[in-house]
């Protein structure tokens, strides 16, 4: 099966579950609590298919970016009575409720779905737990310019002290061209500096220009590119490049820029056996139509811890990343509203196919479930913020009594899913692969379009062109799905 066919039936099943799981939830409560139901639609517009029991049309529209329940006496335009089947003749809090229970069953759904992952296989990138000692500096970097060097350890950085990469990395993203404030220990001295992360890639994400130590193992191959025809395989572990040794995808990518169209010679671990390959590199597209960069042609694997976990300690840790994760959503969504992040950092179903396809071609269902769960966090948490077409404007008029405004018609109404692309640093959703197809230089953090089909991103990793280089370096390989479901 093509990748565009696997991209469309994971996406279908995917947004289809999480639009079926979200109605149902409004839908179920509206019948317990006795609201009439007209419509239950997968889907909006036209409607396709469907059957008819009792009060209710469940259907299949021909739209299949959404979804509604349609209650009795939900529209303002309409007349109302006193019949007390409508919605707005039930009491506030019965239609608080009700506005509730879609968002909540996405947030019940997304830590039930991560409880389930861990138990059978819990794996997250190894450098995640490790302090946040800098490995290397990018020139003419945010990092470079502020003095920053190899060996320098970050100790305090937003609040947080003795930081970890995964606590470390989202503070950056998140303050794209906005002074941040950190406390280095270098040696026996201790200092702050404050570097102003440039904005990269197209989705205007912050970045540094530092990078940890981490291996270069090769993931997926780009097909007909350097690294494919030199004969590189999937888990060999490039351990030096010209003579070199290379702690990180970072130190290859800007060795290659440097090196450009000229032949190079890496040094790889095959099954404890060392093999030499001489390659030369590709000019290719970035996510960026501005820049072009010099590369091989396979996506980073970062290197993994792999367990399971009895359910204690896996709904522990689902209920922790989920909190996690919501801070970081909530944080995300403040910085747009105050533009300190771009509206570029948001895309839409096209970027979810493009993940959803790479999560399905995986190896186990585990990296399906994950995207999964963060797309069903998301939608959560973003339909209870107070904004009247959410159901958080909903909940939120339900103090203002009979004549506060109503619950939007559901002709009105449509769930459209929208992604931002924020890497996030948080073990738990996403994959463990990464691309320089967007990493637009300043951490190595890739891309921020197709995150998971180059690996994403952790982060992100979003994606302009051919691959044709390693991927791209510094960044986790995890990514935070911010889904925004317009009702």
């Amino acid at each position: 099966m093509s990748d565009f066919l696997i991209s469309v039936v994971a996406v279908a099943v995917v947004l289809g579950f999480m639009i079926l799981i979200h109605e149902f939830g409004h839908y179920a409560v509206a019948k317990w609590l006795g609201v009439r139901v007209e419509v239950f639609s997968i889907g909006f517009g036209k409607r396709l298919l469907g059957f008819r029991r009792g009060d209710t049309d469940y259907r299949i529209s021909a739209v299949p970016l959404g979804g509604y329940v349609k209650m009795s006496g939900e529209n303002p335009m309409d007349a109302h009575t006193d019949d007390p089947a409508e919605f707005m003749s039930h009491s506030r809090w019965h239609r608080f409720l009700i506005a509730i229970a879609g968002p909540s069953m996405n947030i019940l759904l997304a830590i039930f779905l991560l409880t389930a992952v861990y138990m059978v296989h819990y794996e997250y990138p190894v450098f995640l737990d490790k302090p946040a000692v800098i490995e290397g500096v990018k020139h003419d970097s945010p990092a470079a310019r502020a003095g920053l060097q190899p060996g320098d350890r970050i100790v305090k950085v937003d609040g947080i002290q003795n930081p970890t990469w995964e606590q470390l990395q989202p503070r950056v993203w998140l303050s794209p061209n906005q002074p941040l404030t950190v406390t280095i220990q270098r040696g026996d001295q201790t200092f702050q500096k404050t570097i102003v992360p440039q904005a990269v890639t197209t989705s205007e994400v912050g970045s540094a220009g530092w990078y940890p130590e981490e291996p270069v193992i090769v993931g997926q191959l780009e097909s007909n590119t350097p690294a494919a025809n030199a004969g590189l395989k999937e888990d060999d572990r490039i351990v030096a490049m010209d003579g070199q040794p290379l702690v990180s995808i970072e130190a290859m990518i800007e060795h290659l820029q440097q090196t450009k169209d000229k032949p190079v010679d890496l040094t790889v671990l095959r099954d404890n056996q060392s093999l030499s390959f001489h390659l030369t590199p590709v000019l290719a597209k970035t996510e960026d139509p501005k820049e072009q960069r010099y590369r091989l042609g396979f996506l980073n694997k970062s290197e993994t811890k792999v367990t399971t976990l009895p359910f204690g300690q896996a709904l522990a840790l689902s209920l922790e990343t989920n909190k996690k994760y919501s801070l970081l959503i909530l944080e995300l969504a403040k910085k747009i509203v105050q533009r300190k992040v771009s509206l570029r950092a948001v895309s839409g179903p096209i970027g979810i196919a493009q993940d959803a396809g790479y999560a399905a071609q995986q190896k186990g269902w585990t990296p399906l479930l994950e995207l999964t769960a963060g797309i069903s966090l998301n939608l959560g948490i973003f339909n209870l913020l107070p904004i009247p077409i959410l159901d958080g404007g909903v909940i939120l008029s339900c103090h203002r009594g009979p004549h506060a405004p109503r619950r939007q018609p559901a002709h009105q109404r449509t769930r459209l899913p929208g992604r931002l692309r924020f890497p996030g640093a948080v073990r738990g959703y996403g994959y463990l692969q990464r691309s320089d197809e967007d990493a637009a230089g300043a951490d190595g953090s890739a891309p921020l379009s197709n995150t998971f089909r180059t690996t994403t991103l952790v982060g992100t990793a979003a994606s302009g062109g051919p691959g044709v280089g390693p991927t791209s370096p510094a960044e986790p390989a995890t990514t935070a799905f911010v889904t925004v479901m317009l009702k």
